[in-house]
C-alpha cells in the first residue's frame, strides 16, 4: 500500500494557505490541452486497430434521441426512453438480439455533450465539499503502476482538499454511489432500473492525465460506459474460457501476463462516446498523455440471474417437498458411505446405482413441488429493497398527497386533504414496479419503494405494510391497470367499501399513489 505517513508530510509542505482550487487548475488545464489539439494529434498513441474491431464500433453521430425521458406520462414509457437515449443509435431489439451477453460495443456520438448534464469535475468537488462522503464507504483513491494496483487507505471524511492532494499525486478518484448525491445520476438509475426490473447503480471514475487507476479485472454487472469529460484509452478482452462467461462476482486483479490472447477492442473513449461490456468482459483503461478523463459506469443485473433465483426456489421447494412427501424424510441407505463419493465414484455396483437413481427421483419429484410464484415474489421484494427513492416528473407531483397545493390553512385546522377523494376520484400508482404483494408465512405485506433513501440497503430491512386479502386484490387490480387512471367506484370489490378507502388512503400518503 501506499505510504500515506510520507505523502502527508509532503502536503504540509505543497498546501498553500489558501483554499486549493486543484479543481479549477484541471479544468484549465483541460482547455489548454484542447487548444493543444486543434494544432496536433492528441495524446493518446494510435495503435493497429485491432483484427475485427470495426465490428464493435458504431457510427452514433445521427443519434436524436431526447435526454428528457423524465417528462413521459408513465415509469415504462420513461425507462424505454431512457435506455432508447442510454444507447443510441442502437434500437433496443437491436441490443439484446446481437450484443446483450454477447459482445461489447462502442457508440462514437461526436457530440461532446451527449451525457454531459449528468456530471462534471465541478459538480463532483461541489459533492465532496458539501456533503458527507467517506473514505471506503462512498469514495477511493487508487493507482495501477508497474503492474501493480494499489489503494490508499484512509479513514472518516473525504475533504476535498485531502482528495484533490492526492488525485494532483497521480491517483484517480472513484466516488462509488453518485446517485446518492447527484440529482440527475439517481433520475437515470431508478429510470433504468424500471427497464431492467433489477437495481441500477453507478461509479464515477476520474482519472488524472496520463495514469492508470485499476488493474485489467472484469465485472459482475453489465456495464455502461458513459464518458464525460477527456477522453481514455480502452482494452477490452474476450473471456478466456467459457467458465468466466457471464460470471456472478468480479474478478481480483488480473497481471497482463495472464492475457494470452489479443484485446478485441483497443480505442480511446472521447467525450461523448459509450462503451458497453456485458458481464465477464475482460477491460483495463488509461488516460491520454495531454487530458484527464471522467467518466461514469452505469451498472445492471448484478445479482439478476437464474443462478440467483434457483437459489430462492429450490430450498423452498425442498421445504415444500419433504412436509407433503414422506419419501423425502426416508433414512438413507445404511451402507451408502462404503459406496458412494469421491473415494468410490470408480465402482459399478448395484448399490450406487440404486442410491443414484434414488436421488435423480426425488429430484425430479422436488420439482414438481418448486414454488415459482413465491420464489419471483421474493426477488421482486429484494428489487424494492434495493431501490432508489421514486423518482416523479412534474405532472406526477401535482397529484401526490405531499405536493404543496394540497396543503393550506384548511388542512392545519383539521381537515384531511384526503376529504376530496371519492368514488369519482381517479387513481393511478406512481409506478409500475413500486408496491409488490407477497405472502409471508401467514399474512400478507405490501412491500414498498416509498420510504427508500438513495443509500443502498439503508434498513437492513425492506418497507412493507400488513394488509388484508381484499386490500392485496386492490394493489393487484392498480397494478394491473397501470398506467391508466381508474375510479374508485370501478375497482372490484371482495371487502366492503371501506377496504378499498382504507388501503387508498394508506397508499396515497405514503406516496405510492397519484389521485385527480
Amino acid at each position: 500500500m501506499m505510504d500515506t505517513k510520507g505523502l502527508k508530510k509532503k502536503m504540509k509542505k505543497k498546501l498553500p494557505k489558501k483554499k486549493p482550487s486543484l479543481v479549477k487548475a484541471v479544468l484549465d488545464e483541460a482547455k489548454r490541452n484542447e487548444k493543444k489539439l486543434a494544432q496536433k494529434s492528441g495524446g493518446c498513441p494510435t495503435s493497429k486497430q485491432a483484427a475485427g474491431e470495426s465490428d464493435y464500433i458504431i457510427d452514433g453521430s445521427a443519434s436524436v434521441a431526447p435526454k428528457d425521458y423524465i417528462e413521459k406520462p408513465s415509469s415504462t414509457e420513461r425507462a424505454e426512453a431512457a435506455f432508447a437515449w442510454l444507447i443510441a443509435p442502437v434500437s433496443t431489439q437491436d441490443f439484446y438480439k446481437n450484443y446483450f451477453e454477447k459482445k461489447p460495443f462502442v457508440v462514437r456520438h461526436k457530440d461532446p455533450s451527449y451525457y454531459k448534464h449528468l456530471l462534471s469535475t465541478k459538480q463532483l468537488d461541489t459533492v465532496l465539499r458539501e456533503r458527507d462522503v467517506h473514505f471506503e464507504k462512498n469514495i477511493d483513491l487508487t493507482s495501477y503502476v508497474n503492474g501493480k494496483r494499489e489503494t490508499v487507505l484512509l479513514e472518516g471524511r473525504a475533504l476535498p482538499a485531502l482528495v484533490w492532494q492526492y488525485y494532483s499525486e497521480g491517483c484517480s478518484v472513484r466516488l462509488l454511489n453518485p446517485q446518492s448525491y447527484v440529482e440527475a445520476v439517481h433520475t437515470l438509475c431508478y429510470t433504468l432500473a424500471e427497464h431492467f426490473s433489477s437495481f441500477v447503480g453507478a461509479n464515477v471514475y476520474l482519472t488524472p492525465a496520463g495514469t492508470q487507476g485499476f488493474a485489467p479485472h472484469w465485472d459482475d454487472i453489465d456495464a455502461f460506459v458513459l464518458q464525460l469529460e477527456g477522453k481514455k484509452r480502452w482494452k477490452v478482452y474476450e473471456p478466456r474460457n467459457e467458465d468466466e462467461e457471464l460470471p456472478l462476482v468480479s474478478s481480483g486483479n488480473l497481471d497482463r501476463d495472464e492475457l494470452v490472447d489479443p484485446p478485441i477492442i483497443e480505442t480511446t473513449l472521447e467525450t461523448g462516446d459509450l462503451l458497453y461490456m456485458p458481464r465477464g468482459f475482460i477491460h483495463e483503461a488509461s488516460s491520454c498523455e495531454d487530458d484527464h478523463s471522467l467518466h461514469i459506469t452505469i451498472s445492471a443485473n448484478q445479482r439478476n440471474t437464474w443462478s440467483d433465483y434457483l437459489k430462492i426456489l429450490l430450498p423452498a421447494a425442498l421445504e415444500l417437498a419433504t412436509e407433503s412427501n414422506v419419501e423425502f424424510r426416508r433414512t438413507l441407505p445404511r451402507n451408502y458411505l462404503q459406496n458412494m463419493g469421491v473415494m468410490h465414484s470408480d465402482l459399478e455396483n448395484k448399490a450406487r446405482q440404486m442410491f443414484s437413481e434414488i436421488a435423480s427421483n426425488l429430484v425430479q419429484k422436488l420439482l414438481k413441488e418448486a414454488p415459482f410464484d413465491p420464489a419471483a415474489d421474493q426477488m421482486a421484494v429484494n428489487y424494492m429493497h434495493d431501490s432508489l427513492p421514486p423518482v416523479l416528473n412534474s405532472s406526477e407531483k401535482e397529484l401526490t398527497a405531499s405536493h404543496r397545493a394540497r396543503w393550506n390553512c384548511e388542512t392545519l385546522n383539521g381537515n384531511s386533504s384526503f376529504d376530496h377523494v371519492n368514488p369519482e376520484t381517479e387513481v393511478c400508482l406512481i409506478s409500475k414496479n413500486c408496491v409488490r404483494v407477497a405472502s409471508e408465512e401467514e399474512s400478507v405485506f405490501a412491500y414498498h419503494i416509498a420510504d427508500n433513501t438513495s443509500v443502498y440497503r439503508e434498513r437492513e430491512e425492506p418497507y412493507k405494510i400488513e394488509i388484508t386479502p381484499p386490500e392485496a386484490n386492490v394493489i393487484e387490480f392498480l397494478v394491473s391497470k397501470y398506467p391508466a387512471f381508474v375510479r374508485l367506484k370501478d375497482i372490484p370489490l371482495e371487502g366492503s367499501p371501506e377496504d378499498v378507502r382504507e388501503i387508498i388512503h394508506t397508499l396515497y400518503f405514503k406516496n405510492l399513489l397519484l389521485a385527480k
